[in-house]
């Protein structure tokens, strides 16, 4: 009996031309346009009740880790401005705004 999914290697069926591309999101944090990998990060954590998910870059994300605490982050919410106004978040956004979407690269750790 012939099996319904091949071992090696799968077919890849080409999208119809008529569809349109997906439409580019904007990064919460920098507003550039995400790249091929977007992250959906809780502006509010989960561990302090937050539900809302928003659209970042892998680096924005973990630039956001490093110099924010969970209760940090819950008291700001979904204001990115008072997340801006840390002169550590300020400083990568105007180093990050000219790289491309999908640039990677180590950020610092948690400075404690």
């Amino acid at each position: 009996m012939a099996r319904k999914h091949s071992k090696h290697g799968a077919y890849v069926e080409s999208p119809p031309e008529d569809e349109a591309p997906a439409p580019v999101v904007a990064c919460w944090l920098c507003g550039r346009p995400t790249g091929k990998t977007i992250v959906w990060h809780h502006p509010v954590p989960k561990s302090r009740g937050g539900r809302d998910t928003v659209p970042m870059h892998p680096i924005c994300q973990q630039t956001l880790i490093a110099n924010f605490t969970n209760s940090e982050l819950q008291r700001h919410g979904t204001d990115v401005d008072m997340l801006l106004a840390n002169p550590n978040v300020r400083k990568f956004v105007d180093w990050v705004a000219k790289k491309d979407p999908d640039f990677t690269a180590t950020t610092a750790k948690k400075q404690r």
